[in-house]
């Protein structure tokens, strides 16, 4: 038996790609997921997928740029079955450009959304984790916190911030297990609010091979199924033929 069933996964950025995937891959091993993102049009349909397939699911709006916002989402999932055993802290933004081209709301934006929502993730769910003895917190790093290319500078740097404070993280924790999850290029709608002609062709170039979400979602599940007393701390998962 995996060490997942009746488990309660709160999941953000989970109305697409990695998110979506993984929800339904663990609800599957009988995890109770709770669904959070902006598109709750996109939610209430997956859940009805999940529902579908007799598993079991809930689903909250959710700004992981809003503090006070995240914490009524993880408490929403407390308050629905009792306890929080994961946080998958997987929302993200990725509007590649040169630095040049000086894009620093995009910039700002990418701060606030993957180290920020990172942040406010631990922030909802740490006091409610150590209160139970235990839980499990899955941060979505990437690639790109262990290679920088042109056109991704600042997002490299919030996803090496994402891996440096997961790995903090895990050293001051003794009950809590703590996994960063490092894909490498993934077809998901990442990237799609590109603003620079450059940067989006360079992506195109890159996605011609990628990973399936359903990859990373099993990557998830291996390290949340593992025993209590084993923290898989980190997973980099890349395409075969991937040179970065």
């Amino acid at each position: 038996m995996l060490n997942v069933e009746n488990k309660v996964i709160a999941i953000t950025g989970a109305s697409s790609g990695i998110g979506e995937a993984t929800a339904k891959l663990l609800a599957q091993n009988g995890a109770k997921v709770v669904l959070g993102a902006r598109r709750t049009d996109k939610l209430k349909k997956l859940i009805e997928e999940i529902y579908a397939s007799d598993g079991t699911a809930e689903f909250k709006a959710v700004d992981v740029t809003n503090r006070q916002n995240v914490k009524a989402f993880v408490e929403f999932a407390k308050d629905k079955f009792g306890r929080v055993d994961v946080i998958f802290n997987n929302a993200g933004v990725m509007p590649l450009s040169p630095m040049n081209a000086l894009k620093v709301e995009e910039w700002d934006n990418m701060i606030n959304v993957n180290i920020q929502g990172v942040l406010n993730g631990i922030a909802a769910g740490l006091p409610i984790m150590e209160a139970q003895g235990g839980g499990h917190i899955i941060n979505t790093a990437s690639i790109g916190a262990h290679v920088v290319v042109p056109t991704a500078a600042v997002y490299c740097a919030t996803k090496y911030a994402v891996w440096a404070i997961s790995e903090g993280l895990r050293q001051e924790s003794q009950n809590i297990r703590v996994t960063t999850i490092s894909p490498g290029v993934v077809e998901t709608e990442l990237g799609s609010d590109i603003t620079d002609r450059s940067a989006k062709g360079a992506l195109q170039e890159f996605r011609k091979i990628s990973l399936s979400p359903d990859a990373i979602a099993r990557a998830v599940l291996y390290a949340v199924s593992q025993p209590d007393d084993v923290d898989v701390n980190e997973i980099i998962v890349r395409p075969t033929a991937s040179a970065f």
